[in-house]
C-alpha cells in the first residue's frame, strides 16, 4: 500500500509539473554568417582580404497569467569568429499598460531611430583604422546592452512610443536615457514611417546627446529612405545624413543603393563620405547570400584631435556574406 501511494504522489507531481511547463512557450532560433571582405585601402594595414564570421543563438520563453500579464524571457548567446558571449539577457512583462522590459538589452534609440542604410541587409561603414566619427546617419544608442529599464507605450493608431534608462553605477555619472518613437500610415498606395529618437549620457563636464530622424516610404517592391543624425560632446559636434533604396525584383533577389555624409565641425577637415550597392539573393529557404560593394573616403582631421586621429583612408571594400537562418 505505501508503494502504491509513493508511486501515486510522483505521479501527481510529475503531472503538476508537466502542466506548469506546459503553461510556457519556448522557441529556439539560429543565425549564422560567413563573410569573405576584400578591400582595396590606401592604408597598408588594411589593404588586403579577410575571412570571419557571426553566430547567434536566441532563447525566448514566454508565459500568460491568470490576470492577462504576458511574461517573457529572452537569452541571446553570440560567437563572433570563435568569441562566445551572452550578448542580450532580459525579460519583458507586457498587458494592456503597454511593455516594461528590465535587464541587458538595447535603449529604446535603437528600437525607433530609422537610419536610411536599415534597408540595406549587410552592415556599412568602412573607415580607416583611426577613424572616429560615425559612418552612418543612425542614433548612437550609447549604453549598448547594458542592464536598464524600458517602457514602451501601447500602440496609439500608428504611433508608438519608448524610453529606457541605463544606471551607470552606485559612483557612476554615466547614465544613459534615451526616447524614441514610430509613425506609420498609408497614403496614396505607400506606407510611410517615421521614427525619431534621442539619447544623452551624463558627464561630468558636458554630457553626450545624439539625436536621429528619418522616414521610409514603401510603394509594393520599391523602398525609399532618407535620415539625419546628429551627435554632440565635449569634443564632438557631428552631423550626419543618409540615403538609401531597395527594390525587391521578385525572383528572389532584391538590389539596394545607398549614400552616406558625415562631418565633424569640432575636427576641423574631419569628414566622412561613402556610396555602395548591395544584392540579396535568397538561394533557398532560410539561406541567402549578399555582395556589396563600397567607394569610401575618410578625411582626417587637419590637426590631431582628442584621440590623436590624424590618418585619412580612400578605397573600395567589396563583401561577400553567406546566410542561414534556423
Amino acid at each position: 500500500m505505501r508503494k502504491l501511494l509513493l508511486g501515486t504522489t510522483a505521479l501527481a507531481a510529475a503531472a503538476t509539473l508537466t502542466a506548469n511547463a506546459a503553461l510556457a512557450d519556448v522557441s529556439i532560433s539560429g543565425a549564422h554568417e560567413f563573410r569573405y571582405n576584400s578591400r582595396s585601402s590606401n592604408l597598408a594595414a588594411s589593404d588586403g582580404t579577410t575571412f570571419d564570421t557571426d553566430g547567434e543563438v536566441t532563447f525566448k520563453f514566454s508565459n500568460k497569467t491568470d490576470s492577462g500579464l504576458t511574461i517573457a524571457h529572452e537569452v541571446q548567446l553570440q560567437s563572433d569568429s570563435g568569441d562566445t558571449v551572452i550578448d542580450e539577457s532580459f525579460m519583458t512583462i507586457s498587458g494592456g499598460f503597454g511593455k516594461v522590459m528590465l535587464g541587458d538589452d538595447d535603449g529604446v534609440g535603437d528600437n525607433y531611430g530609422l537610419a536610411a542604410v536599415d534597408l540595406i541587409a549587410e552592415e556599412t561603414g568602412t573607415t580607416g583604422a583611426s577613424a572616429t566619427i560615425n559612418t552612418n546617419s543612425d542614433i548612437d544608442g550609447m549604453s549598448g546592452n547594458a542592464p536598464k529599464i524600458a517602457y514602451h507605450l501601447p500602440a496609439m493608431g500608428g504611433l508608438t512610443v519608448g524610453a529606457s534608462f541605463a544606471d551607470s553605477g552606485a559612483v557612476g555619472s554615466t547614465d544613459t536615457t534615451a526616447f524614441g518613437f514610430r509613425y506609420t500610415t498609408e497614403a496614396a498606395g505607400s506606407s510611410i514611417t517615421i521614427g525619431g529618437a534621442t539619447a544623452t549620457t551624463e558627464a561630468t563636464t558636458t554630457d553626450k546627446d545624439s539625436q536621429n530622424l528619418g522616414i521610409k516610404v514603401v510603394n509594393g517592391n520599391l523602398s525609399f529612405a532618407l535620415s539625419q543624425g546628429t551627435e554632440e560632446a565635449a569634443d564632438e559636434d557631428q552631423e550626419h545624413t543618409g540615403a538609401a533604396i531597395s527594390y525587391k525584383m521578385g525572383n528572389g533577389m532584391t538590389i539596394g543603393a545607398y549614400t552616406v555624409d558625415g562631418e565633424d565641425t569640432l575636427d576641423a577637415g574631419e569628414e566622412y563620405t561613402a556610396s555602395g550597392v548591395e544584392v540579396q539573393y535568397t538561394i533557398a529557404s532560410g539561406l541567402t547570400a549578399v555582395i556589396i560593394v563600397e567607394d569610401y573616403e575618410y578625411k582626417a582631421p587637419t590637426t590631431a584631435d582628442a584621440n590623436g586621429t590624424t590618418t585619412g583612408d580612400s578605397g573600395t571594400n567589396s563583401r561577400l556574406v553567406i546566410k542561414a537562418s534556423f
